[in-house]
């Protein structure tokens, strides 16, 4: 029996909590700073829990699953590779990319293991994806498109200390976009805008941003996001070579409806387009269109818990090193740079 501990049970702690308790062979024990909280979510899933962060790490733990705000992050990581447990952390690492390599510096004294959470890895669309590029069925990669599109913006306190969109939202597709091609981003040049809610201007942040990265290959990839998609849910990664093209994300959860189709093209197109008439009555997607992150990527929320386990009893690789968040992160700051002073950034530029 592998006894994980779990500290922070907010929205994606509890997802946690809950997919942790299905697995087999796995015991958990709960934390949180309101120790009620911890308390009544062990209730319901019929799991232990402790009455704060300190009790739980002074239990005899096999791992250790970190889902709190990001200040706290850092600081757990540390005391969980000190105690000598594995140690799975939401992304990211810390606030910053200084701050992150003072806990790489962490890890590697005492010789930590630790996996960061980066859910798309584990999506089959991206996994599929991943896998034709490494084939070259696509050929020369040459352009990559990849969105992340929230139905409406989250609080003005979660603004506040989120580190701007790049940082929080983009950064998934910042490492998507590495870990699909195995290329390393070299430059960018990003822009955003603060049309919606007033607090996105008042905390430096935008509500919309898109930015163009250029791959050591001289791919180009794009990347756009917004805080205002009022159709739904929306993730979608697509990766064109010389050869083919294939999307990732295009299911039927997909808040996308096809215009101006005629009857003979959606029959030409496998059923997918319009209703003959540029209404968007065909047939795909069919929907209901995804409402958030954790139903969108629920599956691959399982997958990257499943690979912890087995990455925390030595069998498989780690997945998502702390390093791979480090280079992510170093891509939204130079987005954030770029942003700030209108202009292309490299990354040599922000690189520490």
């Amino acid at each position: 029996m592998t006894l994980l501990g779990l500290v922070g049970v907010g929205r994606i702690g509890a997802l946690h909590a809950k997919t942790l308790h299905g697995l087999a062979d796995v015991e958990v024990v709960v934390a949180d700073v309101q120790s009620g909280r911890a308390e009544a979510l062990a209730g319901n899933l019929g799991v232990r829990w402790a009455p704060d962060i300190d009790s739980l790490l002074r239990t005899e733990l096999d791992a250790l699953v970190v889902a709190t705000p990001t200040g706290s992050h850092a600081e757990l990581i540390e005391r969980g590779v000190a105690a000598g447990v594995p140690v799975f952390c939401e992304k990211p690492v810390a606030e910053n990319s200084a701050k992150t390599l003072e806990v790489i510096k962490s890890v590697d004294k005492y010789g930590g293991r630790v996996q960061i959470g980066f859910q798309r890895r584990f999506d089959a669309g991206y996994a599929a994806a991943r896998a034709e590029v490494r084939a070259g069925t696509l050929g020369r990669v040459h352009t990559l498109r990849a969105q992340t599109c929230d139905p409406f913006p989250p609080p003005a306190g979660y603004i506040a200390t989120s580190g701007g969109i790049f940082r929080d939202c983009s950064v998934h597709d910042f490492d998507a976009i590495r870990w699909v091609t195995g290329r390393e981003v070299v430059s960018v040049f990003a822009s955003g805008s603060d049309r919606g809610e007033a607090f996105f201007a008042e905390f430096g942040d935008a509500d919309t941003a898109a930015a163009v990265l250029q791959l050591d290959d001289g791919a180009l990839a794009v990347v756009t996001a917004t805080r205002y998609h009022g159709a739904g849910y929306a993730v979608t990664l697509d990766v064109q070579g010389s050869r083919g093209s294939v999307g990732a994300g295009y299911d039927d959860g997909l808040p996308l409806r096809p215009v101006g189709e005629s009857d003979g093209d959606a029959d030409a197109d496998g059923g997918r387009g319009g209703d003959g008439g540029g209404g968007g009555g065909g047939s795909w997607p069919k929907g209901p269109a995804h409402a958030g992150f954790l139903e969108r990527f629920r599956r691959a929320y399982v997958g990257e818990l499943e690979a912890f386990v087995q990455f925390a009893k030595g069998r498989i690789e780690n997945p998502c090193p702390v390093g791979d968040a480090l280079e992510a992160l170093y891509v939204a700051e130079a987005c954030d740079l770029s942003r700030a002073e209108n202009r292309p950034v490299t990354i040599a530029e922000v690189r520490r």
